[in-house]
């Protein structure tokens, strides 16, 4: 006697709303979107650790005191453009002794036999703060310093400065432009997902138009839905970020320097309001479309 295996296939039911479908593909979205701001995090992080890291150096007279070297150099702790960096002082002394000795090391030769004096300078290592790496602020800077008395030169690689002022400005730009075009095609996306969704719920709108329902009322479970939908794929996007983030800092120990909580946080939290609004927005456009279609144009 054969045994002819029945298999039961749950029909889906007429005018069903694809959850899943729907919760991924924006979640989908939003994920390249905070790989972008990823990406934006890391590059403005990256340009701030090197623009940290260009020295000023100021050189003071041969003939300066220990008292006016002092007072130089707590006056410019004091400036409000000297960066304060974390477990360093803001001002750094080098003596001649000590700059002649670490040329020395560098090179192998004395130049101190030869010329029969040491003809460097002391001087103090200074960092200023990123907002002031201008060419206009930082001349700005130099005149200041350079007006104190016992001051004999301020000194730094502009060349280098400038092509760093270059290259961020136009790393700037592309990415601002890029971010802007992706935001208009996720946009795009979620909005098509949402519509196709959307199209198999036409007949159920119709069905509570003819009832008397009104439009607010026909609306407000759509959108209500459609929000968290979106709210939900922020959240999902922003944890795999979080995860995404956590591996990576493994994989790569340096990366966890250009890391940053707040502006993490912040971008998980952008995440989840861009999903409620595009979801919210794209949910009322599509409604209300089709409660403006005759029946003919349902079909």
């Amino acid at each position: 006697m054969e045994v002819t295996e029945v298999k039961i296939r749950k029909k889906k039911k007429l005018g069903s709303y694809p959850y899943v479908s729907v919760v991924f593909s924006i979640t989908l979205a939003l994920f390249v979107i905070g790989l972008f701001g990823l990406l934006l995090i890391y590059a403005n992080k990256l340009t701030q650790v090197i623009q940290e890291n260009v020295e000023i150096q100021v050189f003071l007279n041969q003939t300066i005191s220990p008292s006016d070297r002092l007072k130089i150099q707590k006056t410019l702790a004091n400036k409000e453009y000297i960066e304060q960096q974390e477990g360093q002082e803001a001002v750094v002394f080098i003596s001649k002794e000590e700059a002649a000795q670490d040329f020395i090391e560098e090179t192998g030769e004395d130049f101190r036999q030869f010329l029969g004096e040491n003809p460097l300078r002391d001087a103090f290592v200074i960092h200023v703060k990123p907002e002031y790496y201008e060419p206009t602020q930082l001349n700005k800077i130099k005149l200041d310093i350079e007006r104190q008395r016992g001051v004999f030169e301020v000194a730094y690689v502009e060349s280098l400065i400038d092509a760093i002022n270059r290259n961020v400005t136009k790393i700037s730009i592309i990415l601002v432009s890029f971010a802007a075009l992706l935001i208009i095609i996720v946009a795009i996306l979620i909005n098509n997902t949402i519509r196709l969704a959307l199209f198999s719920q036409r007949f159920l709108i119709r069905s509570m138009q003819l009832v008397g329902a009104t439009a607010s009322f026909i609306q407000r479970p759509f959108l209500s839905r459609s929000l968290l939908h979106g709210i939900l794929g922020g959240l999902f996007a922003g944890g795999l970020l979080f995860i995404l983030t956590k591996y990576a800092q493994q994989q790569v120990e340096d990366l966890a320097q250009l890391q940053s909580t707040e502006e993490l946080i912040i971008l998980i939290v952008s995440l989840i309001v861009i999903g409620g609004f595009m979801g919210f927005i794209s949910t009322y456009r599509a409604v209300k479309k089709y409660l403006r279609m005759s029946l003919d144009q349902l079909y």
